[in-house]
């Protein structure tokens, strides 16, 4: 996950600091982009991996969580592809649920989540 947190927080207009790969420490209220790894497998004869990435969007207001959510999407499907972040190269990417509201029933904040599919080799 730390080349994918690089990644986002490399990009001017994703909140600086809300990108992470580890919830511990968060603090409720905080604008975050918690992305986690849903899975992936080797393919193309070993010279690819693909990596499932859940990403989550937690802010205080709905319609800050929504717009972040689409606005990482829209990174992940049309940023990504062709560029390294950390030993990475992302070479593709498919999306494979588009963000959704899902309230958080701990914090009470709004909660939107995607998932998208990474394809990458090492850089």
């Amino acid at each position: 996950m730390p080349a994918i947190v690089a990644f986002l927080r490399s990009l001017p207009d994703i909140p600086s600091g809300s990108a992470t790969g580890d919830m511990n420490g968060r603090q409720v209220g905080n604008i975050t982009v918690y992305v986690e790894h849903n899975g992936g497998f080797r393919m193309v004869r070993d010279r690819m991996d693909r990596i499932d990435v859940i990403y989550e969007v937690y802010a205080p207001d709905r319609e800050v969580a929504a717009g972040l959510a689409f606005l990482v999407r829209g990174h992940f499907l049309e940023t990504a592809p062709a560029t390294d972040s950390k030993d990475l190269f992302f070479l593709d990417t498919q999306e494979i649920n588009m963000p959704e509201y899902e309230p958080d029933s701990t914090s009470r904040e709004h909660m939107y989540s995607g998932e998208v599919s990474l394809f990458y080799v090492d850089a």
